[in-house]
């Protein structure tokens, strides 16, 4: 297996002679309903990925399978799911997959590390949390004055929050229509004491369990939010030990703990913004909408990680979106993608993109520490339609750089509530408009106002499926996790560590102590009454 930069592979010149054509792609009388019919992925979980947008024809196409194929893309993912140690940053395995195969790598291969068998260890924790989660949802296990739990709130941030939060959000109204809604759910990530204050002062603590997530047991805003919630706590007269539960790794100081109702555990090979599978996601979910709906949830991602071992990119929306984002970011030279579902239910979503993809491919050096001479990850950002239409999309139509558009959509509701307005459903209009903005961005408009000029010009894609159900959810997170990490591959990336996070962190510290050694460090900690 080789790990090569992109710009020293043979396909890197040949795309390279092709970008004239990419930027210069004739959407107008390109994007036919043909093409827009032939142009559809399966993707696991009833869903579909549409390239019909994108700045490509079938030369291009061939010259990205080449790419895909020189670049060991598949075998490269499959020694990742088989347990080859991928984060070179930190000699770690990467196996947030095997969360959700059934025990096995999603080849098939069981995956064992120094004599442990981990699909059986990520197998066991999932049947621990999710017995844990049917006894509370139940009422076997109470809280300290011996009510019912009716509500959990995970105290965690970055990868312990970004993820379980989106996911929550997203299958909140499902579950609340399907009947499996049992216990609300809140978050607690910045250690700005505003943001575990207002849940606290809002919260009916005696019914509230809270699930405190961090992985090494140190983090700083997690600890100092768990201890903002204990006094809350024992203030009220209730025993915290028996409102807290934990979930770390095994050798943390949290692991094994008795000041914790129990402790369920991943370990490193799992990374913070992958970990939406394991118990990081797992516990909250499990409790708000019961271990069943959270294993449809893993059904899904399973699937998708299944079908992302196909050689074929017109066979593989990961794989493929993977590519076409490298062409855009590398030979067509733009600068920044922005995700856009037309679903409420998705209104954190991108948030987490923001995460999983800037976090994983935001490196300037290659896997080997040397530093690379090409563009790598793109800035993520979005909001949900329609509400970026009343915001951003002014830029995204009318400004000067082009930005690449992931859009996602759903011919159903999650609760099938609406009213009839003007001779159509509000789900009715919601689609049209994502529709319209495909082809509006694409395809602009002339004008001789030239204020009211629409270049077009702008690429897509398109996820879509009839509802945002658990199975569909986790097919959309594992298609991301899995473009992401193929990404990584192209640019000979390890996409797992996430060392540009570690400086802040110690310069923090320094603060903290008061001996930082820098003056202007010093000067602005007085501008902000930081005294050690």
């Amino acid at each position: 297996m080789k790990y090569v930069d992109l710009d020293k592979t043979a396909a890197h010149a040949g795309l390279g002679a092709l970008a004239s054509a990419g930027k210069g792609f004739d959407f107008a009388s390109a994007l036919t309903a043909e093409r827009v019919a032939k142009a559809s992925v399966p993707m696991a979980g009833g869903l579909s990925y549409n390239w019909a947008a994108k700045a490509v024809d079938e030369e291009i196409l061939a010259a990205l399978k080449a790419l895909a194929d020189e670049q060991e893309l598949i075998p490269k993912y499959r020694v990742l799911l088989e347990g080859e140690i991928m984060n070179t940053g930190e000699k770690r395995l990467v196996l947030h997959h095997l969360l959700r195969s059934g025990g096995k790598a999603a080849t098939g291969k069981a995956v064992v590390h120094n004599g442990r068998d981990l699909g059986e260890f990520y197998q066991k924790e999932l049947d621990r949390f999710s017995a844990f989660a049917g006894d509370v949802r139940s009422g076997k296990i109470r809280g300290s004055t011996g009510r019912e739990f009716t509500a959990a709130v995970q105290i965690g941030i970055g990868g312990s929050d970004l993820g379980p939060r989106a996911m929550y959000l997203a299958l909140d109204n499902w579950a609340a229509v399907n009947g499996k809604k049992k216990l609300s759910a809140g978050f607690i990530s910045n250690v700005d004491p505003d943001d575990a204050s207002a849940l606290a002062s809002s919260a009916d603590l005696e019914r509230t369990l809270f699930i405190l997530v961090s992985k090494s047991g140190t983090t700083q805003e997690t600890l100092a939010n768990e201890l903002f919630i204990k006094d809350k706590l024992k203030k009220v007269g209730l025993d915290p030990g028996r409102h807290m539960v934990a979930v770390t790794s095994e050798t943390s100081p949290l692991a094994h703990n008795g000041a914790y109702l129990d402790s369920f555990y991943i370990d490193d090979f799992i990374g913070g913004r992958y970990s939406s599978s394991s118990a990081v996601g797992g516990v909250i979910l499990s409790l708000a909408f019961g271990p069943d709906v959270f294993r449809e949830f893993l059904a899904g991602a399973h699937g998708a990680d299944k079908l992302a071992l196909e050689p074929d990119p017109r066979k593989n929306a990961a794989l493929l979106d993977a590519l076409l984002g490298v062409w855009e970011r590398n030979f067509l030279g733009y600068p920044a993608t922005a995700v856009l579902p037309y679903s409420q239910a998705l209104s954190r979503f991108p948030a987490h993109l923001q995460q999983l993809d800037m976090e994983s491919n935001g490196k300037r050096v290659n896997r080997s520490g040397e530093a690379l001479s090409y563009a790598t990850g793109p800035a993520v950002f979005g909001e949900p339609g329609t509400n970026g239409q009343h915001s951003f999309y002014q830029l995204l139509h009318q400004g000067t750089d082009i930005i690449p558009l992931q859009f996602v959509g759903f011919t159903e509701s999650q609760r099938k509530d609406d009213v009839e307005v003007e001779g159509s459903v509000s789900q009715t209009k919601l689609n049209a408009n994502l529709a319209a903005q495909i082809v509006a961005f694409a395809k602009g408009r002339d004008d001789p106002d030239k204020n009211k000029f629409f270049p077009g010009g702008r690429p897509s894609s398109l996820i879509s499926g009839k509802q945002l159900t658990p199975a569909a959810l986790g097919s959309l997170l594992a298609h991301f996790e899995n473009k992401v990490l193929f990404q990584g591959f192209i640019w000979n990336l390890n996409s797992f560590d996430q060392e540009g996070v570690q400086l802040g962190k110690i310069l923090t510290k320094k603060v903290l102590s008061g001996a930082s050694g820098d003056g202007a460090l010093d000067a602005y900690s007085a501008l902000l009454e930081v005294k050690a």
